[in-house]
């Protein structure tokens, strides 16, 4: 029978493990025929992996803000070129060939991604599982991300190329309900291009 590993690959979980041990094992070092050195190097390397964490997740914070900024800026120089189109095609020298020539005929079937955002569904398959289910339309996927009870801001879990897109994280606290946060972003090669869904959120049941 092959032993399931006893370290947590999660990035929270691992530090609060590391961190159970630490202090667990260091009042009993010398039962093991251990000394301060032996684990001083593992104290040094949690309180950086704790720094490294948060910079991590505040550079994740301040993609998303940029991302939604300058979503901002393309939604309102989309708003005010629609409305120069608008006056010209009411001109009367309009014709559908001159606006085929300006670019501002286009087809009745066309998505815009830009001003879009995606219609994020979630449904909770207990333990921490969440199945999210969206409509890819013609992007090329979704960005997703979450926020949970001792998450300083977004985490970005992944992108998700087709729905639904299966968060399989175990609960932070097993057999404590846990409330989580979902939102997505259309993408197109590796840029985010839409708007951000509105949240989802999600009550995982033990």
């Amino acid at each position: 029978m092959t032993k399931i590993n006893f370290i947590p690959a999660a990035d929270l979980e691992f530090l609060a493990w590391l961190d159970h041990l630490i202090t667990q094992l260091e009042p009993v070092l010398a039962d093991y025929s251990l000394i301060a050195d032996d684990l001083n190097p593992l104290k040094t390397l949690s309180g950086e992996l704790r720094s490294k964490m948060t910079a991590a997740s505040d550079a994740q914070a301040h993609a998303k803000q940029a991302v939604a900024d300058k979503n901002d800026f393309h939604s309102r120089a989309d708003s005010l070129a629609r409305a120069l189109a608008k006056r010209v095609k009411a001109h009367p020298i309009y014709t559908q060939g001159r606006g085929e020539g300006l670019g501002i005929e286009g087809s009745t079937n066309s998505f815009n991604l830009s001003t879009a955002k995606p219609d994020l569904k979630g449904i909770d398959a207990t333990g921490g599982k969440v199945t999210l289910s969206f409509s890819k339309y013609s992007s090329d996927g979704v960005n997703v991300y979450c926020k949970r009870d001792n998450d300083a801001d977004w985490v970005l879990l992944g992108r998700a190329l087709v729905s639904p897109f299966i968060d399989n994280r175990p609960l932070l606290q097993v057999g404590k309900p846990e409330l989580r946060d979902y939102t997505a972003v259309y993408m197109q090669k590796n840029d985010e291009i839409s708007q951000y869904s509105d949240d989802v959120f999600i009550n995982c049941a033990p």
